[in-house]
């Protein structure tokens, strides 16, 4: 790379500027998310809202946990827009009915069928941000999004959560996803840590065991498919390979964001324990090293690839900002739990990219969906759905690894 720029280094001063500048950009740039009745809108790519498109209750989520982050940041405008979405998780995406919340709502004000495990991580975490940022109504959010989860998703038995039901919560789908659990994961910390309730660590801790060992048994290629028997199925969905949700093959992002968020736990649970802590530590590096083998520069042009097979061949080669959110995210937490250089120098590596490939310096915010050779497409990502991979990778970057993000920013704990 030759001699490298300093806003790219990790804990210089001009890093920090970039960031911080980068950071108020993106906060800017959402401002329209709000509908009517406070679901969110999927953003277009200049920032106005695509209103032909499902208000999805996953993107409602992030948009109140990115603006609790900006409230907690002084960022003008922010409690408005917690408040907005809070009004939608509240009222149209809630079942006031069946209990629990909608996947989203169409164009046109009709339900988005079934109830989606990946969707009620996501309350959990923005009630949790909401809570900090001391919003009304957010408590109360956060009490029944817990209970809710803790009655239909969760399975003390397992581990682990289920992904589907329907709407009424009669019928439970067959298929058993690790996207959901890792953002089960993210949630659970969350809540462990603003409500001091340290059974959802545990249970966090629970499901990082298994991905450890279905990692470790993959040559710590993370399954993400898997039958009602948590059998992982490797060959789903490989007449689709770019699903937006469960893409064939291994995801090379999830491997990353998997060894953030297992740092995370391990340093949380163990504080007091550094040699417990280390086991899961040195299985961060094994994902993240193996993530970064596989997917950046895998086909002679700068990126991370989407998707691979079990050996390791990229199959969709396209670049999805939000693996590189999460690879800006790990390669600072390794570095700061480690200190080895080479997680400081895939960190220079990551701000390069983001900076020449990544970033939109028209229009704000970065673009979701680039092809192999970094053209922008939106076959999968098309627009600017929301702002919180991107928004955290302005932040985690500064803050102590062992507390979820918001906490973080709330108590003032950068990292040492």
């Amino acid at each position: 790379m030759g001699e490298i720029n300093r806003k790219y280094q990790i804990d210089t001063v001009e890093n920090k500027k970039f960031l911080e500048q980068i950071r108020e950009n993106l906060l800017n740039f959402g401002h329209q998310f709000p509908s009517p009745g406070g679901s969110s809108y999927y953003l277009g790519d200049d920032g106005t809202p695509w209103k032909d498109r499902n208000r999805e209750t996953w993107i409602t989520c992030r948009m109140v946990h990115v603006y609790s982050l900006g409230s907690l940041l002084g960022h003008p405008g922010s409690e408005e827009l917690i408040d907005a979405g809070l009004k939608g998780l509240m009222g149209e995406l809630h079942d006031a009915q069946n209990g629990g919340w909608y996947a989203g709502l169409t164009a046109d004000g009709q339900i988005v069928q079934n109830k989606q495990c990946y969707a009620h991580a996501f309350v959990i975490l923005a009630a949790s941000s909401a809570v900090l940022a001391g919003r009304p109504g957010a408590k109360e959010l956060l009490k029944e999004a817990l209970s809710l989860y803790d009655l239909r998703f969760w399975n003390e038995e397992e581990g682990l959560s289920c992904d589907t039901w329907n709407t009424e919560f009669t019928y439970l789908d067959d298929y058993r996803g690790l996207n959901a659990n890792m953002h089960t994961v993210e949630a659970f910390l969350a809540a462990a840590d603003v409500t001091g309730e340290e059974k959802y660590r545990v249970r966090a801790g629970r499901i990082i065991d298994h991905v450890a060992e279905w990692a470790l048994a993959n040559a710590w290629r993370i399954p993400e498919h898997f039958t009602k028997e948590w059998a992982a199925d490797l060959a789903y969905n490989q007449d689709k390979p770019d699903d937006p949700f469960k893409p064939y093959g291994a995801t090379p992002g999830h491997g990353i964001e998997w060894a953030r968020l297992i740092v995370q736990w391990a340093l949380s649970a163990y504080g007091e324990e550094p040699e417990k802590a280390h086991k899961y530590i040195a299985i961060s590096k094994q994902l993240f090293e193996r993530a970064v083998t596989d997917a950046w520069n895998a086909d002679g042009a700068p990126g991370l690839v989407y998707t691979t097979d079990w050996e390791g061949k990229p199959v969709v080669h396209d670049r999805m900002h939000w693996t590189l959110a999460e690879a800006i995210n790990t390669s600072a937490v390794l570095h700061q739990v480690t200190g080895e250089e080479k997680y400081a120098e895939h960190y220079a590596e990551f701000m390069q990219y983001l900076d020449e490939k990544v970033l939109d310096h028209v229009n704000g915010s970065w673009f979701h969906q680039l092809d192999r050779d970094n053209q922008l497409i939106g076959t999968v990502w098309p627009g600017k759905s929301d702002l919180y991979h991107a928004v955290q990778a302005t932040l985690i970057p500064f803050y102590t690894a062992g507390l979820s993000i918001a906490p973080a920013v709330k108590a003032g704990k950068l990292k040492q």
